[in-house]
């Protein structure tokens, strides 16, 4: 895939740029694998906003997505890569030999007519997925299962590649994107290959409004509003906040715990992520 870089006939196209899309081979979506998508413009049950700036937005179906890879030995075929608005990685749409039809996450190279399968006694090819204990050490994975049979949760999104280093006991060793080295059980599945759409992160939005494509509205700091609104507002002229950052309702916004049974999770941990890490290892 590449970029479009607009030309400056507008302060909107300026500074903006889009993928080129060239990886596509099929527009419309399989109907079959559609589900339609229920926007809350970021409100509960009762129409209180508890989560702000979200609302309008392009409407869009979710496609259903088989992140769990568990129709064992019965070859697929690549039929298209497509579009998915849901997610920034591409997605490919398989017709297995028994004539069902499944959409999975598309990894970079893999073209419409190849062959893909998932179980335990399969070659480590690009786009087949298979258990953490059969997979060659150094090879790139994605959509990593945590638990067997749950379906990938670690690395989904596009240009994503983990790699997995060494098994020890029955636990695999994988270095995530981010920099942080994590023990995940070696039955746990994974896919061979690094995900596509690499130069998603080069795309640049350019223009307020297409973010609000995407159901982003505005975000006012806090200390640019009246006291009445937002605990940090008011004062004269430009201002710290006068404390320390926090949400509308009070809510500390920094050094707060926000993770739960941490302490099941850190004992897989083998290194911390590093701060800032980009890229794949």
């Amino acid at each position: 895939m590449g970029i479009i870089y607009y030309k400056p006939v507008s302060a909107g196209r300026r500074f903006a740029s889009v993928s080129d899309f060239s990886e596509l081979t099929r527009g419309k979506p399989e109907k079959s694998l559609l589900e339609p998508l229920k926007k809350t413009g970021g409100r509960n049950s009762e129409g209180k906003i508890t989560a702000e700036h979200i609302g309008g937005g392009s409407r869009r179906h979710y496609r259903l997505i088989d992140f769990k890879r568990k129709k064992d030995s019965v070859p697929a075929r690549v039929a298209s890569i497509e579009y998915d608005p849901n997610r920034s990685a591409r997605i490919a749409l398989l017709h297995y030999a028994d004539g069902e039809k499944r959409y999975i996450l598309a990894p970079e190279n893999l073209r419409v007519g190849q062959t893909v399968m998932s179980g335990n006694k399969i070659e480590p090819e690009i786009g087949n997925c298979m258990p953490l204990k059969n997979i060659p050490l150094g090879l790139d994975v994605h959509n990593i299962e945590l638990r067997p049979g749950q379906g990938g949760r670690l690395v989904r999104s596009a240009g994503g590649a983990a790699k997995l280093m060494a098994r020890e006991g029955n636990y695999a060793h994988i270095v995530l994107p981010s920099g942080e080295v994590r023990k995940v059980f070696c039955d746990c599945r994974a896919t061979i290959g690094q995900l596509g759409n690499v130069d998603h992160v080069n795309v640049r939005i350019g223009k307020a409004g297409r973010n609000r494509w995407k159901g982003r509205r505005p975000h006012v700091r806090g200390v640019a509003q009246n006291p009445v609104a937002h605990p940090l507002g008011g004062g004269e002229g430009r201002s710290g906040g006068g404390r320390h950052p926090c949400s509308r309702t009070g809510l500390l916004a920094k050094g707060g715990k926000t993770r739960k049974k941490k302490s099941l999770s850190n004992k897989f941990i083998i290194r911390r992520r590093k701060i800032g890490a980009r890229g794949n290892l």
